[in-house]
């Protein structure tokens, strides 16, 4: 291979920007043609380019580098993860709660469902990229929201003296509560 492993993950990373970014420049040499068709034309890629590269610059920054157990899969709304030792399927209209937890010093999505169950899922698992589609599809999330929760880090020090170290709500379901007597 002639391109360092670490380029070759950084550039493969940032793909979908750069993609956007050439759609901004093809925009630009279009405004620069001139007429009043290509000026258009390169109006709406600048427009697209720079609605595409925000949106792709924050999933980018969701994508988080590390090693974790299990597989992680989104289709049609249902979010599932297969782990060594545990597992479980969520559909994102069952979902009321999203919570990034840290446990045993992983960080770990934890998605409760109406019924109360929840699903554990490590922000390092293969496939957990998708993960930020699928939340950017629930009401009223901030995907900068988002993003920001995981830009916070996990705790340093390996010796962990408390189950869960850290807890941050990062999204609610409104209008769905619990009556108890």
């Amino acid at each position: 291979m002639l391109v360092r492993p670490e380029l070759a993950q950084a550039l493969s990373r940032g793909r979908e920007v750069a993609a956007a970014a050439g759609l901004g420049l093809f925009g630009l040499w279009l405004l620069w043609l001139g007429g009043w068709l290509l000026q258009g034309m390169g109006g709406v890629a600048l427009l697209v380019a720079g609605a595409w590269g925000f949106q792709a610059w924050r999933r980018m920054r969701f994508a988080q580098e590390g090693e974790a157990p299990g597989i992680v899969e989104v289709v049609e709304g249902q979010i599932s993860y297969f782990g060594p030792a545990t597992g479980g399927a969520v559909s994102l209209p069952d979902l009321v709660e999203l919570r990034l937890l840290t446990l045993r010093g992983r960080r770990v999505w934890r998605l409760k469902q109406s019924d109360g169950q929840a699903l554990l899922i490590p922000v390092e698992a293969r496939g957990a990229e998708a993960l930020f589609d699928a939340f950017a599809a629930l009401p009223d999330l901030d995907t900068g929201d988002l993003v920001a929760a995981l830009q916070g880090g996990a705790p340093a020090g390996e010796r962990v003296v408390a189950l869960a170290q850290e807890s941050r709500l990062v999204w609610a379901r409104a209008g769905r509560a619990v009556l108890r007597s």
